[in-house]
């Protein structure tokens, strides 16, 4: 697999669109200070393919790939695989619960010449290629097929992430036999093996089924053929002849049926005229046509005359005037008289109420007159009041005072004081103002009620004018209606004359009905009869139609009677003609009756001969006798060929199955699939230690023992130690060296289809010293160099970067990552 493109958006540090073009990139480095995004660079290459990323910790790492504050990443990865080029695309989205899913994954396989920098002219998914795989479901196997390598070898072989570099080298024997067994895919052969097992057991089974279907064909000896050869023979004579007599017996059965359907035909005719009878009562229906026809007529002359004194009832009802207006002039004589006593009653009850109003204003008046007298009254109470309040004043003034003293109020001598007065006086005073108070409050209520009771007769007074007007108008809008109208007696003269008249009418319009109702009856009765006439007639042409063969006589259509009198007569000669022929048809049919039974009893005889049922239809049952007899000889000859077929198959089968057991049993033990392990790992070492040898200036060599690593120190006297005890510069060199020689060798030792075009290592060169690192970047430019592979490493050592020709820097700002090419 060697990488093309990479284009991002939104994938973790790369928030914004970004694009890395591998293309002529056969060696190049990916370097920038620490954090900037390097390492991820290789995580997008991973997610594209694989769906995760290792330093992610599987699926559930998901979230990962979404930038800060984004809600979709995407990743696009252009490569070459086995000469094929392919595009695979992931997207992942947050949904509105936070939780990152992927949105979409597919693999599309590239058409020959393909320009991927036409990837930015906007082209849809569908204009890339063929889809290998659409869903995310699809996409291992698409993979799979496409890289030629899982995830887990893949991040072995082809991209080597942080942290998982130095694992080969430090694995425990048996899951470095597993990793080897996954990276050459020898489990091929444990699958080989399984398949063997389940190929001789298919082959077994196969032998039981075969020998129980030999078992069933047991029975088809020669001796068995012989008897089924014999059978056929014996029933194709037997048809021989059936064959002969069968022509018998039908002519015999022809004659039968013949002479059996002209007898048949003549008793038909037979029973025809036979029922050629005159019904019962068809002379008189016409007579009963006639008397119906007589009585509708006497019906319809009686409502003649009804509707012609209905008429004239009608007319003079008209004359004698309108009743409705003649009831309301009557009625207008009614309310004039009601009104005229209405009027006198409001007139007498108007006068009533006058007299009443003029007596109420007198007393209001009067009550008015009193209320002021106690007004005034109520004055002078006040006025006493406040003269009485003086005079207490003063008397008490003077209960001091004594002939000589100076007055306290004028200060002069008083020469002589007064007597005291008895009682006082403002005590007389508001005793007398609360009598004039009294007074003054039942006089203002005498006045109030007084003025209600006049203004209540005012409005009756009012009331009895309106209404006596009222019925003065009316009086006079009835004296002008009746003005030249007859007189009241009159007009009930004339309405019980109508009256009368229009009793006698509805007698007559009775009468009409009940005319008519009969008129309706009589009709009906003639065109019942008309239907039995009718009716009469037609089974009359229906008995005629049915002899009509025969050619009957003419009918008289003016008779009923006599046209079925003649029909009768006539079929009755018929009948008597035909009875004489019957008699030579009835002989015909028995003797070929008895023909027909001989020719049956001599075929019965030959079933019989022939140890067979006697059938229904001898020429079917012969037939199907033959058949059955051809099909069972038929059946035993191709059981025999199935017989030999079998005994064929058993043999193929049992070599089949014998191969597949001894397959199966070299397999078992392992022993094939431990001699590759063994191989593979001793290339595997020598290959390492070669590379390690140069990588450490000649101080290590690379072995194993029992599958563990082991480093040999020429610099201590060829000490062989773990390595384990090796320094982290030291245990980088042994693991690029394992790196590299897995990578050189898996595609000679593997299995698989895998293709290794590219190897990028992301891991730290910088615990190397500068002679190390120097051995190391020439190794590196030495497997570059070779043209069949990319290689690209992850670093932020200038002195290596420097020396590789291509290079990707990584720049990050507080918003995104950036790549930007230099070198050549």
């Amino acid at each position: 697999m060697r990488p093309m493109r990479l284009d991002m958006a939104g994938f973790t540090v790369f928030r914004e669109e970004t694009t890395v073009d591998f293309t002529d990139a056969d060696f190049f480095a990916l370097v920038g200070p620490t954090g900037s995004g390097k390492s991820t660079v290789l995580d997008a290459i991973c997610f594209a393919l694989y769906g995760t990323v290792p330093r992610w910790g599987g699926a559930r790492g998901l979230g990962n790939a979404l930038a800060p504050s984004v809600t979709e990443a995407r990743v696009r990865l252009v490569f070459e695989s086995g000469g094929a080029r392919y595009v695979a695309t992931r997207v992942v989205r947050r949904d509105s619960r936070g939780n990152a899913k992927t949105a979409g994954a597919g693999l599309q396989l590239m058409p020959d010449g393909f320009d991927a920098t036409k990837l930015d002219t906007g082209l849809s998914p569908e204009d890339l290629g063929e889809v290998v795989a659409g869903t995310p479901g699809e996409m291992d196997a698409a993979v799979l097929e496409a890289v030629g390598l899982p995830y887990e070898q893949f991040t072995s072989c082809v991209v080597l992430p942080q942290g998982q570099f130095a694992d080969f080298l430090h694995a425990r024997p048996a899951t470095r036999q597993q990793i080897l067994v996954n990276l050459l895919g020898l489990g091929v052969y444990e699958r080989v093996q399984q398949r063997a097992t389940a190929r001789a057991g298919q082959a077994d089974a196969k032998l039981e089924a075969v020998d129980q279907l030999l078992a069933g064909l047991a029975d088809v000896d020669d001796a068995t053929l012989e008897r089924a050869s014999d059978q056929l023979e014996r029933m194709v004579a037997l048809a021989e002849a059936v064959a002969v007599a069968v022509p018998e017996l039908e002519a015999a059965h022809s004659t039968a049926r013949e002479a059996g359907a002209a007898l048949a035909t003549l008793d038909a005719e037979l029973a025809a005229l036979g029922e050629v009878r005159a019904p019962a009562g068809v002379a008189e229906v016409a007579r009963a046509v006639a008397d119906a026809r007589a009585e509708a007529d006497a019906a319809a002359g009686a409502v003649s005359l009804a509707e012609e004194r209905e008429e004239k009832l009608r007319g003079e009802l008209a004359a004698a005037g309108d009743e409705s207006a003649l009831r309301m002039l009557l009625r207008a004589y009614a309310d004039r008289e009601k009104l005229a006593g209405q009027g006198d009653a409001v007139r007498a009850a108007m006068e009533t109420a006058g007299v009443e109003h003029e007596a109420a204003v007198r007393a209001l008046i009067g009550a008015r007159t009193a209320a002021e007298r106690a007004e005034q009254e109520l004055a002078a109470a006040f006025q006493a009041h406040e003269e009485a309040k003086a005079t207490d004043q003063a008397a008490t003034l003077r209960a001091h005072l004594a002939a000589g003293d100076t007055c306290p109020v004028c200060e002069q001598t008083v020469l002589l004081v007064p007597p005291m007065p008895a009682g006082s006086a403002v005590a007389r005073a508001v005793a007398a103002g609360k009598a004039a108070r009294t007074s003054s409050e039942v006089a203002r209520r005498v006045v109030t009620e007084r003025d209600t009771a006049a203004r209540e007769l005012d409005r009756v007074l009012l009331r009895a004018r309106a209404e006596h007007d009222g019925i003065t108008g009316r009086l006079a809008e009835l004296d002008e209606r009746l003005a030249g109208a007859v007189t009241a007696e009159a007009l009930r003269a004339t309405l019980a004359e109508q009256a009368r008249l229009r009793q006698g009418l509805d007698e007559a319009t009775a009468a009409v009905r009940a005319g008519r109702d009969a008129a309706r009856r009589a009709r009906g009765t003639v065109d019942a009869a008309q239907e039995r006439l009718r009716a009469a007639w037609r089974r009359f042409d229906s008995t005629r139609d049915a002899v009509a063969r025969f050619g009957p006589p003419a009918a008289d259509r003016d008779d009923v009677a006599a046209a079925w009198s003649t029909l009768a007569g006539w079929a009755v000669r018929q009948a008597d003609r035909r009875r004489a022929e019957r008699a030579g048809l009835a002989t015909t049919v028995a003797d070929a009756q008895a023909t027909a039974a001989t020719v049956t009893t001599r075929i019965a005889g030959i079933f019989v001969g022939a140890d067979l049922p006697v059938p229904d239809e001898p020429v079917r049952a012969v037939t199907v006798a033959v058949e059955r007899a051809e099909a069972d000889r038929r059946r035993l000859v191709e059981r025999r060929e199935q017989a030999a077929e079998l005994r064929e198959q058993r043999v193929e089968h049992e070599r089949r199955a014998q191969v597949a057991r001894a397959l199966a049993g070299h397999l078992r033990a392992n022993n094939f699939e431990r001699w590759l392990l063994a191989e593979a790992l001793d290339l595997l070492v020598d290959g390492a230690s070669g590379i390690l040898r140069e990588l450490s200036a000649g101080q290590y060599d690379l072995v194993h023992d029992k599958g563990e690593f082991f480093v040999v120190d020429h610099h201590d006297a060829g000490l062989r130690r773990g390595v384990r005890t090796l320094s982290g510069g030291e245990t980088f060199q042994a693991s690029l060296a394992l790196a590299l020689a897995l990578s050189e060798q898996l595609a000679g030792m593997s299995t698989t289809s895998a293709s290794l075009e590219s190897i990028v290592l992301d891991e730290g060169f910088g615990t190397l010293d500068a002679a190390t690192l120097d051995t190391v970047a020439a190794t590196l430019e030495n497997l570059a160099a070779r043209g069949d592979r990319m290689v690209g490493v992850v670093t932020h050592v200038p002195a290596l970067a420097e020396r590789i020709p291509v290079r990707f820097e990584v720049r990050k700002d507080a918003r995104s990552a950036r790549i930007e090419r230099t070198g050549r």
